[in-house]
């Protein structure tokens, strides 16, 4: 029984081999020039301004990432519902339970919008 599973054994020692020879040979022949302008934070292109424990950020960037990826999950909801729409046995139900999903994400569009979480400032 044992020996059905010595195929995929062998080839998760190869592979991990190999992994880890990669890792081994680009260790060894990467280039080290380490100095202090080349080891300083970055971002954004410009010059880190103070600590980086000190003062706020702006998180609107996430709070538009996390919108787009509640929108786009809508979108996902909405194709199969969408191709079944011509279909003669749709339920009214069914249109009904969809469109107060719509509304309640259209809601929460609005509010987004009314808070100012979609102005890029």
């Amino acid at each position: 029984m044992l020996l059905s599973y010595l195929p995929i054994l062998i080839m998760i020692g190869f592979v991990s081999f190999m992994g880890l020879a990669v890792l081994f040979v680009s260790y060894l022949f990467r280039p080290s020039n380490p100095y202090p302008e080349k080891l300083t934070a970055w971002e954004c292109g410009l010059a880190p301004i103070g600590e980086a424990n000190q003062g706020h950020f702006r998180v609107h960037f996430f709070v538009i990432a996390i919108l787009f990826v509640i929108f786009d999950v809508e979108t996902l909801f909405l194709f199969p519902w969408a191709t079944l729409l011509g279909d003669k046995s749709i339920s009214v139900f069914l249109f009904v339970e969809m469109l107060v999903f719509v509304v309640v994400l259209a809601a929460g569009l609005v509010y987004a919008w009314a808070k100012g979480a979609l102005e890029w400032i």
